[in-house]
């Protein structure tokens, strides 16, 4: 399966970078070929400009720039999204990812206003990992964001039969090296087998 891995962190000694390296492990145990995009490393662009929303619905217009990564998009067979939670939503520049990358066009057809369909049909799987520094109770309670944005909205944009796997560890600020490394292996393990 060709993988999309979106990778959003800033710091390469983080506890994400250790999940990253476990994850890409899994993935390559499963014989999976991977796409690794890693949004601070390749300094994406997040903010959608004045000019981008101005040509957001125009398709001659909307994609110039980002060629590359709608390409990288629609070569794949799966995505996953690896991000911190932070004040309970996506860093902003995942966040930015999507608002720019996500557009008519390349994710869904607007050529029925009021009936959007999913264009990107070659995704068949996605998963999400991710981490909070508070209980999961408290994300509940403020509807984790995150984990709708993975489970419900991306796959309302690609194959109608589309996989959804979400692996997030919560707490993690007082997680002990156990709870960390067993979750680290729960990844492997998902990653191996891609949901």
């Amino acid at each position: 399966m060709r993988v999309l891995y979106l990778y959003c962190h800033p710091l390469p000694e983080s506890f994400h970078a250790a999940i990253l390296q476990e994850s890409l492990k899994g993935l390559a145990d499963g014989g999976h070929q991977v796409d690794l995009l890693d949004l601070y490393k390749e300094n994406f662009n997040p903010v959608l400009s004045e000019q981008d929303r101005r040509d957001y619905h125009d398709l001659a217009k909307n994609q110039r720039g980002l060629e590359g990564h709608i390409e990288r998009l629609r070569g794949a067979d799966a995505l996953v999204v690896q991000f911190p939670t932070w004040t309970f939503g996506m860093p902003a520049m995942l966040k930015g990812y999507f608002d720019r990358i996500m557009m008519p066009g390349v994710a869904f057809d607007l050529s029925e206003p009021s009936n959007a369909k999913p264009m990107l049909t070659n995704i068949r799987t996605v998963a999400g990992i991710s981490t909070y520094g508070r209980p999961r109770w408290v994300a509940m309670y403020v509807g984790d964001p995150p984990r709708r944005t993975v489970t419900r909205y991306l796959p309302r944009l690609m194959n109608a039969r589309c996989r959804v796997g979400y692996h997030a560890l919560y707490h993690m600020n007082v997680a002990s090296l156990a709870q960390r490394t067993a979750f680290m292996g729960r990844v492997r393990g998902a990653m191996r087998v891609l949901v």
